[in-house]
């Protein structure tokens, strides 16, 4: 079902730069401060190009999208990019650890051809407008995908993944992220293995893990260009924008890591306060605040939502007693963070309004400060768990998923020029 292949990638030139120096994670991850870190790494980070600054006396002549196209043009006229004359598949690797346990994520970098979402590429979260419209401003002004989009497919056939299996380790350039992951890039020359890749996903359905505003951007290029230059809808030519640039990994593999991201929520700082509207749904018990609530809810596995509220000392397990969600897809109803949205934020306490946090512990600090008065805690979403939905068709809340880690942006970049 998937229509991918090679192309000619841009990329950083080791031999003038230091890839820890010029690589950024995604830009919707970057704080204002870390952003300004990496404008001090070096003039030739990514971030001037991906996620630039706004800048006083900014213009329609002049804008951080205008420098962007001039930093990618002046980078690549100086030879610090540099984009390959042939066509590849770019191999990917990320080494990482992550709750003390050693990981490797793998997969290849390809150009996939664009189709309307739920024929062949497949979403699984909700998506918001703003940052759809900063993406698409970038696509405009670069013609380029500045950043791959991270997604799944599965094939027990594990024909890509084996070429990667068999790769040595020897990357083109590799970078280290905040959190000391060490990720490479590399390109698979052995061009003998190309239509074996291309067959492996000629029936396999693609589901997107992280990028779904940069697709959703990409059809609406797609479009836009196809309009700009009069083709018709039935005209069956291939155009380099017909395409979007992904990191696809096999979910037969090992190395696919899901986070959790917690939620937080204001008005209600009592237990009794929320027990009393949530208990019909759930049963409650309570867990000494000593114990780890990732570790404790891992052990009350599916179902099970912790909780902690601003004036108690103390976990508080929340597990469902099932029913309820009939109204809700069969690919949704079971999921926790289903759960915690429609069940506990919607129908129990009538909020629409609530925070998220990664970390659990500064959640539990904002809790304590007053800043909130409740968070609640979940178990991570699993990878069949998104695959499900995503078959179905059906969108998870926003914030479902993490995937972990995020890719770094600067490794390769597709650009639409032929």
């Amino acid at each position: 079902m998937a229509l991918i292949e090679p192309f000619k990638g841009i990329l950083y030139n080791p031999q003038k730069i230091r890839g820890d120096d010029v690589m950024a994670p995604p830009y919707d991850i970057i704080t204002t401060e870390f952003k300004e870190a990496l404008y001090d790494r070096s003039p030739y980070n990514i971030v001037r190009i991906d996620f630039g600054k706004d800048m006083p006396g900014d213009s329609d002549a002049d804008n951080k999208y205008i420098r962007a196209k001039g930093n990618l043009m002046q980078w690549t006229e100086s030879g610090v990019l540099g984009r390959d004359e042939t066509p590849y598949f770019y191999a990917y690797e990320a080494d990482y650890s992550v709750f003390g346990k050693t990981e490797k994520l793998k997969g290849i970098i390809a150009l996939v051809k664009i189709d309307e979402l739920g024929k062949g590429v497949y979403p699984h979260e909700a998506t918001y407008s703003k940052p759809k419209a900063d993406r698409l401003n970038l696509m405009r002004a670069c013609n380029a995908n500045v950043s791959p989009i991270y997604a799944l497919y599965n094939s027990p056939e594990r024909v890509a993944s084996g070429i990667l299996d068999a790769l040595g380790d020897n990357p083109w350039i590799s970078a280290r992220d905040a959190d000391g992951a060490v990720h490479k890039i590399s390109r698979i020359e052995d061009f003998n293995v190309y239509e074996s890749i291309i067959r492996e996903f000629s029936d396999k359905a693609i589901y997107i893990a992280d990028g779904h505003h940069r697709y959703e951007v990409a059809i609406e290029f797609k479009e836009e260009m196809r309009k700009k230059e009069n083709l018709r809808s039935n005209d069956n030519t291939l155009q380099p924008y017909d395409y979007v640039m992904m990191f696809l990994a096999n979910t037969q593999d090992d190395g696919i890591s899901i986070l959790p991201t917690h939620r937080l929520i204001k008005g209600f700082s009592e237990s009794s306060q929320i027990f009393d509207k949530v208990g019909g749904y759930f049963e409650i018990s309570t867990v000494p605040f000593e114990n780890d609530i990732r570790e404790v809810l891992a052990v009350k596995g599916k179902n099970a939502i912790g909780l902690y509220v601003r004036k108690d000392m103390k976990w508080y397990i929340l597990r469902y007693r099932g029913g309820d969600l009939a109204d809700i897809h069969p690919a949704l109803n079971s999921l926790d963070v289903v759960l915690l949205h429609e069940l506990i934020f919607k129908r129990s306490l009538g909020i629409t309004d609530f925070a998220y946090e990664m970390n659990p512990y500064e959640a539990l600090k904002m809790v304590q400060s007053g800043e909130y008065g409740a968070a609640f805690f979940l178990n991570p979403t699993k990878v069949e768990d998104v695959e499900k939905a995503a078959l179905a068709n059906m969108r998870m809340p926003p914030k479902s998923t993490y995937f972990y880690p995020k890719l770094l942006t600067g490794l390769v970049i597709n650009s639409f020029n032929k």
